[in-house]
């Protein structure tokens, strides 16, 4: 039961990359090619706090509690890894110094920070100046 969770978790954990790192290529290529849905204020600020989240943990020298978590569950397993383990697990983890990852999410911060200014998401609903002819709240 230990090792299905931790495979749960580095599922969950993969997704959570593949948003972060995918949603700024669908960014980018979605202004690209004039996809609308790339400037849904949701996504992109839910986006731009997945990062942000992970370089604040990174910056305060915070474990990643999904790692945490996982490696918990795996230390109750037996030592063979699952198949999702051993292939998810070679995705997602590499052996460099904190410093490299650090800098790394500095930089993707930066550069999703970016294209909110270069690439802005359309105005929420109901938010600024009403329209004339429209009465205010």
């Amino acid at each position: 039961m230990s090792r299905l969770l931790a495979d749960a978790i580095l599922v969950v954990h993969f997704g959570f990359v593949l948003f972060v790192a995918g949603g700024f290529v669908l960014i980018l290529a979605g202004a690209a090619r004039g996809w609308s849905w790339i400037r849904n204020p949701l996504f992109r600020y839910l986006h731009l706090a997945a990062i942000g989240f992970v370089a604040l943990e990174s910056v305060v020298g915070m474990a990643c509690p999904l790692t945490v978590w996982e490696d918990a569950l795996r230390q109750a397993t037996p030592a063979h890894p699952s198949f999702i383990g051993r292939w998810f697990g070679r995705l997602l983890y590499y052996d460099f110094p904190p410093w490299v990852f650090t800098a790394a999410y500095l930089v993707f911060v930066a550069a999703v920070g970016a294209t909110l200014k270069w690439i802005p998401p359309r105005r929420m609903a109901g938010r600024g100046p009403s329209r004339p002819g429209r009465r205010g709240a």
